[in-house]
């Protein structure tokens, strides 16, 4: 599972995977309490990606409070950040829907704070299948 973003200093798409988010959550908890074990560290990867799927916010009313825990963790941990939308519902009552979201300049930061490069994905990565020559999309008669 990943997660395709633009950071928000440039223009580069990277994609953020578990791998990347377990390094990330175990450099920033070594930092502020205890080495993390690394398969706890993948466990909580994988939890908090299984929420995101392929986007880069998840609306706050999906979470059990137990994940929300988690979720304030990896908020104090700089991993994720929150945000609020406010619309007016037709009876005039103001409402607030609570989003999580991936910060994911931090991510990649404490990714690479490892010693192993995350390479953008760039534009002209993503059109690789613009490149192929006709020849390779075209089904065979015989097939």
């Amino acid at each position: 599972m990943a997660i395709m973003t633009k950071t928000t200093t440039n223009s580069e798409f990277v994609t953020l995977t578990v791998d990347d988010l377990s390094r990330a959550i175990r450099n920033s908890i070594k930092n502020e309490r205890r080495n993390m074990p690394e398969e706890e560290a993948r466990q909580m990867a994988q939890h908090v990606m299984n929420f995101f799927g392929y986007s880069e916010r998840i609306i706050d009313n999906i979470l059990e409070p137990e994940d929300r825990d988690a979720f304030y963790m990896l908020e104090d941990s700089g991993l994720l950040t929150t945000e609020r939308e406010e619309t007016t519902l037709y009876d005039g009552r103001e409402w607030r829907i609570h989003y999580w979201l991936f910060k994911k300049n931090k991510v990649l930061e404490l990714v690479k704070s490892t010693g192993i490069n995350h390479d953008p994905v760039t534009e002209d990565a993503m059109s690789v299948y613009e490149e192929m020559p006709e020849e390779v999309w075209r089904v065979s008669e015989n097939d």
